[in-house]
């Protein structure tokens, strides 16, 4: 389909939804949901705090961990597939010479880190290993120099074992867009781990590695969290510094972060979070320690949320919406309200908006930012006769096609006699979606949703069908628009693969409420009972 239709098609795909009044949320029974009539240990502990201790009380090496997690690693990757690149020599040299500098009694050798194992989306630039955007025109490319947050990860003691895959620039909802291979879900291999970091998220699932940083433009974090059963935080545009992050939509993109549990999520958030010099963009506000704020079960009241206001999105839970992820956001809404919640139906009548002005605005951005892989400044240089044909031959050879139909569909949306049909048009359907968003923040402390309308889909099934793939970001770029911070966190399970398929359960806040969101997904998580998110490819290594 030529991208000027496709655009077309999308601006006017929504469908203009009645408001309906407000009303009270019923829960539903479902076999997909938990009962939460007492408090009880759920599943999720910290893997970082685990780390941490056994370094402390000297039980564990730091090398011996690292071998653990590569050992999995090298058992797990030939179906999983989560890693672009695997720096496992250098990794095991970091963990040898953290383990010199405890031995020797230094000081600041335990950072809050400190033998923690951290894959990297391929996406951010690393020192010390390729960093490919997941193309082939970065085919071999190594940056001088660590994006903040991969820098800040170090300096805690964090050793980065790899760079994990995903759809090239971060265009995509699958990871099959990646030029390099196509990673599988932990759960069901022969299934998608969600896009467009479905690298990372996998990497967490499968316990490759601890936790694992990502992006998200669109949905890019939450939507893989949900697909592979695992902890993913979308931070408040500005909240962690953009710098070394290859660019897709500057005004959308956001380094996020994966974890098996939220204090795992949340310690890696305290470590990335806060001011750069190197990004304008980047927030002045302090960074509190959102793990040290996070209440052990054995502390909490009967009711821990007691005066929570929950706002569940009308809009995600009707057609189009699996009606095995319904069941399993109405188990979870249930559960916040025996934990002494309010939680009620609310109505954002621009949600349906938001998916069509996503397109046209990240495509738009992204024909912009892409233009410096030209053949000349970055990445793959073909041999031609005029400046003109490098250019071409180079951007030909060495982009996929999605990013191709990306680039020609911004630059339409942006050309003379077109700006204001498209792009102008879309700019105030972001207003629209901010002020919605704004409205219904100033009435409920946390919107709830699913993170996808459905859970993982199998490998080839969308991928030929660009705008079914699209809709499946309907739940989450609307977040982005308004700039606003989500977790999703685990909740529920469907029918599929051998185990049944995780689904995710996003929580929404106002700018900067990352604590709160924190606080709530880890009592959510703790009580949450009769429910595993081990995949059942651990049992078989």
């Amino acid at each position: 389909m030529p991208p000027p239709l496709q655009a077309h098609r999308l601006l006017n795909s929504h469908r203009r939804l009645p408001t309906p009044a407000r009303r009270r949320f019923t829960a539903v029974s479902s076999v997909q949901s938990a009962p939460a009539t007492t408090l009880a240990p759920g599943p999720a502990t910290s893997s970082i705090l685990s780390i941490r201790e056994s370094l402390l009380s000297g039980e564990r090496t730091a090398a011996d961990i690292t071998s653990e997690y590569l050992s999995r690693l090298r058992r797990t990757e030939p179906s999983v597939r989560s890693f672009i690149h695997v720096a496992d020599a250098a990794a095991e040299r970091d963990a040898e010479e953290l383990d010199r500098r405890i031995a020797s009694g230094e000081k600041d050798a335990v950072g809050p880190l400190a033998g923690v194992l951290v894959g990297v989306k391929d996406n951010l630039c690393t020192a010390n290993m390729p960093s490919t955007g997941g193309s082939r025109i970065l085919d071999g490319y190594q940056p001088a120099y660590d994006a903040t947050a991969v820098r800040r990860l170090r300096e805690a003691g964090a050793i980065v074992v790899g760079k994990t895959n995903l759809d090239e620039f971060g265009m995509g909802s699958t990871t099959e867009g990646s030029a390099f291979q196509v990673t599988t879900n932990p759960w069901d291999d022969s299934r998608v781990p969600g896009g467009s970091s479905g690298g990372s998220a996998s990497a967490v699932s499968a316990r490759q590695c601890v936790v694992s940083l990502g992006s998200d433009t669109g949905g890019s974090v939450r939507q893989p969290a949900s697909f592979c059963g695992v902890v993913g935080l979308k931070p408040t545009y500005g909240r962690v510094s953009r710098f070394g992050l290859m660019a897709y939509a500057s005004s959308l993109d956001v380094v996020g972060c994966f974890g098996s549990s939220v204090f795992d999520t949340a310690t890696i958030l305290s470590v990335v979070a806060g001011h750069d010099k190197m990004d304008s963009t980047s927030s002045t506000q302090d960074v509190p320690d959102y793990a040290s704020k996070l209440v052990s079960l054995d502390l909490l009241e009967s009711k821990p949320l007691n005066g929570v206001r929950i706002g569940i999105i009308q809009e995600t839970l009707g057609e189009g919406v699996d009606t095995g992820v319904v069941s399993s956001i109405k188990g979870a809404a249930s559960h916040l309200e025996q934990l002494g919640s309010v939680v009620e139906e609310v109505s954002l009548p621009s949600f349906s908006l938001g998916l069509p002005a996503y397109y046209i605005l990240a495509s738009s951005e992204a024909s912009s930012n892409l233009s410096r892989y030209d053949g000349v400044r970055y990445g793959r240089q073909v041999s031609a006769d005029g400046l003109s044909e490098l250019y071409g031959e180079s951007r030909a050879n060495g982009l996929g096609h999605e990013v191709k139909m990306r680039i020609l569909m911004g630059t339409y949306a942006l050309s003379a006699g077109y700006y204001d049909a498209y792009y102008k048009r879309a700019q105030q359907v972001r207003t629209l979606v901010k002020e919605s968003f704004k409205d219904a923040l100033e009435r409920y402390d946390i919107l709830i949703s699913p993170a996808a309308p459905s859970a993982a889909y199998k490998i080839g099934e969308k991928i030929n069908d660009p705008l079914a793939m699209y809709a499946g970001d309907i739940m989450t770029v609307n977040v982005n628009l308004a700039g606003l911070p989500a977790l999703v966190v685990p909740c529920g399970f469907v029918e599929g693969g051998a185990a049944g398929l995780p689904v995710g359960l996003q929580m929404i806040g106002s700018p900067f409420s990352e604590g709160n969101l924190l606080r709530v997904g880890h009592i959510f998580e703790q009580t949450l009972q009769d429910f595993s998110f081990v995949p059942p490819l651990l049992a078989e290594c």
